[in-house]
């Protein structure tokens, strides 16, 4: 029996470049104080391609914590801090655009309406996570929100799937997480969950489904999948 879902968050409840794009434009710019050769170079560093408008596959800012982009930013920007850089990247990020993957307030109510707690672990800091929910009018529908700030570690690891768990007095053989990178699955199996990969994100299936229960579209057929495993 599921008893709770726990969400990712970016590429799971909103789609992965329809938000990030205009958050990397709108940094990376700011970061070259409008200089556009060097904001094409920071860009390169975290595999966004300005021309493109896109992230490579192998981008740190897909399944990296704020800390891991700027690890990578700061050879660059010398004049800057890790933490400051970090303060920059969260200050940014809480004031990107965000674009529901599915209209969010229906499916998650529809979910709440069959008994199950819900939660969000995302790699991305609390603060801005909290942004974001908030800006789609979800954050009262979930039980738990967790960054990678939050205290539980960041994913891969399970701290923040066997947090959850515990802040539900549930086992973890009773909870599917839900994302669209390898770095959810991989904490969820580690936390002993089940696991659903969703394609809303930069990975496509043949890179999911070995860590997957399944692998679906987006989280919109989320609840077919639940009710027919009940």
């Amino acid at each position: 029996m599921i008893k709770a879902v726990l969400f990712d968050k970016d590429g799971t409840l909103f789609d992965f470049h329809a938000t990030w794009t205009p958050w990397a434009n709108r940094f990376l710019t700011g970061l070259a104080q409008g200089d556009p050769d060097r904001a094409a170079v920071l860009g390169d560093v975290l595999g966004y391609g300005f021309a493109e408008g896109r992230f490579r596959p192998d981008s740190v800012v897909i399944a990296g914590t704020p800390g891991d982009v700027a690890a990578e930013l700061a050879p660059h920007v010398p004049d800057l801090t890790i933490a400051q850089l970090v303060a920059h990247i969260n200050a940014v990020a809480a004031e990107a655009p965000q674009a529901e993957a599915v209209p969010l307030v229906p499916l998650l109510t529809g979910l709440r309406a069959r008994g199950l707690k819900l939660g969000v672990a995302t790699n991305d800091a609390e603060v801005p996570a909290r942004a974001h929910l908030g800006s789609a009018g979800v954050t009262g529908l979930f039980d738990f929100i967790a960054g990678f700030d939050s205290g539980h570690g960041g994913k891969p690891a399970p701290g923040m799937c066997l947090a959850f768990a515990d802040a539900m007095s549930l086992p973890p053989t009773q909870i599917v997480m839900v994302g669209d990178s390898r770095h959810d699955l991989i904490a969820g199996r580690a936390a002993g969950m089940h696991t659903v990969a969703v394609l809303t994100g930069m990975a496509v299936a043949g890179d999911l489904a070995s860590l997957a229960d399944t692998v679906l579209p987006h989280i919109g057929h989320l609840p077919a999948w639940i009710d027919a495993r009940h």
